[in-house]
């Protein structure tokens, strides 16, 4: 990594802009079957690869995440708890049952069951009917339901997406994107780290049947923990899912794949591919200080340029060499200055990424010289000529 400094003479050179780019690697460096897929690396952001990553598509029981996120919020309010029971309508049965050929929970209508069994029945069992029930039971009515998930998908910045169902079943009007169920899944993981343990259960027995997760990931030794598959005939089979490895965590969308066998085959290699061509760095700290900015008629020669936020990247390992960070600023800057005035922006280029900036902001007060200082300076200048 190389670091150089970029000073403009601030008589002659325009006020630079500041432009935040997210750390997006070259996203299209290896070819995939899937018809849509996503990989976000869940700390910086980044995406490591995405085809048709924004297309609305179906995303069959995928969409259940969502299901799920609405009930996880009403749990973590505090108006349901995991041992409040539901009652299972004749509606649910029928629709979500396995007269219905879907996948099933095997609930049985007109009896009761708890919301944590709902929740295993959900993620585990992929249960339609238990889809069906919290529908009915947090909103009057699927339709209902299906309404507020959109709203909810909107306030989560989930903007290609809408629901007409609580289930994921077939419906035209019922899409998300591969990056919207990217945004889902970091959100599940982020608000709801007390519940997030379900997803990684292999098996639940329910009304004596028992069923195991459908997710391939959870039954291989590459870390995952989670989340959902989904498949219709109109779909194809698809998988959202996140795997931890060295406290460092991917998330994955695919769909659009031809079999069970692709499902299991293809996110696996995807991934494997993400851990071996990228790492992460971390480059600064929130509050340090990346350079020293010069000062143009203030009581101190110097001010410290501050950076606001930490800086981690996701970047292809051959490009950390060739990475180059530059401190670009107007100066020499006129005092007075405030602290934490925004006085420069750190720019940070690779080969194959696009460049991002970051604001650079100072890290004190500057006053300005008094009458007898400027003159004083203004006759040096004049003398001398411009210092630094």
């Amino acid at each position: 990594m190389s670091f150089q400094r970029v000073r403009l003479n601030f008589r002659t050179a325009l006020v630079a802009m500041t432009l935040f780019v997210l750390a997006t690697p070259s996203a299209n460096a290896i070819e995939t079957t899937a018809s849509s897929a996503i990989i976000v690396d869940s700390t910086t952001g980044a995406t490591l690869l995405e085809k048709d990553a924004d297309a609305p598509m179906p995303p069959a029981s995928m969409s259940k995440l969502m299901t799920l996120y609405m009930l996880f919020d009403r749990l973590k309010s505090g108006a349901l708890s995991l041992d409040d029971k539901f009652r299972i309508s004749d509606n649910a049965w029928r629709k979500g049952g396995a007269k219905s050929g879907s996948s099933t929970m095997f609930l049985r209508p007109r009896t009761r069951v708890r919301v944590e069994d709902l929740i295993r029945g959900i993620i585990v069992q992929s249960g339609n009917d238990a889809c069906i029930v919290v529908a009915e039971s947090l909103s009057g009515s699927e339709a209902a339901f299906a309404s507020e998930m959109t709203e909810k998908a909107r306030e989560l910045g989930m903007t290609g997406s809408r629901f007409a169902n609580a289930t994921g079943w077939p419906h035209p009007d019922h899409r998300m994107t591969p990056r919207d169920l990217a945004i889902l899944a970091q959100r599940l993981i982020d608000d709801f780290p007390e519940y997030y343990h379900y997803f990684s259960e292999i098996e639940f027995t329910y009304n004596g049947i028992r069923q195991m997760n459908r997710n391939p990931l959870l039954y291989k030794e590459m870390d995952s923990d989670g989340l959902k598959t989904g498949h219709t005939q109109e779909s194809g089979y698809g998988l959202t899912a996140s795997i931890k490895r060295h406290d460092r965590r991917l998330i994955i969308v695919v769909n659009g794949l031809p079999s069970k066998k692709a499902r299991s085959a293809e996110p696996e290699r995807l991934l494997e591919w993400a851990y071996r061509e990228f790492a992460n760095y971390g480059l600064f700290k929130a509050g340090e200080t990346v350079e020293e900015a010069e000062i143009w008629l203030g009581d101190a020669a110097r001010v410290p340029l501050i950076i606001s936020q930490d800086i981690h990247l996701s970047l292809p390992r051959k490009d950390r060499r060739k990475m180059k960070v530059t401190v670009s600023y107007t100066g020499p800057i006129p005092a007075p200055i405030k602290k934490g005035q925004r006085l420069a922006k750190l720019v940070i280029s690779t080969p194959s990424t696009e460049t991002r900036e970051y604001p650079l902001v100072a890290g004190a007060d500057v006053e300005q010289l008094g009458l007898i200082g400027r003159l004083m300076a203004a006759l040096q200048t004049i003398l001398w000529g411009e210092s630094g």
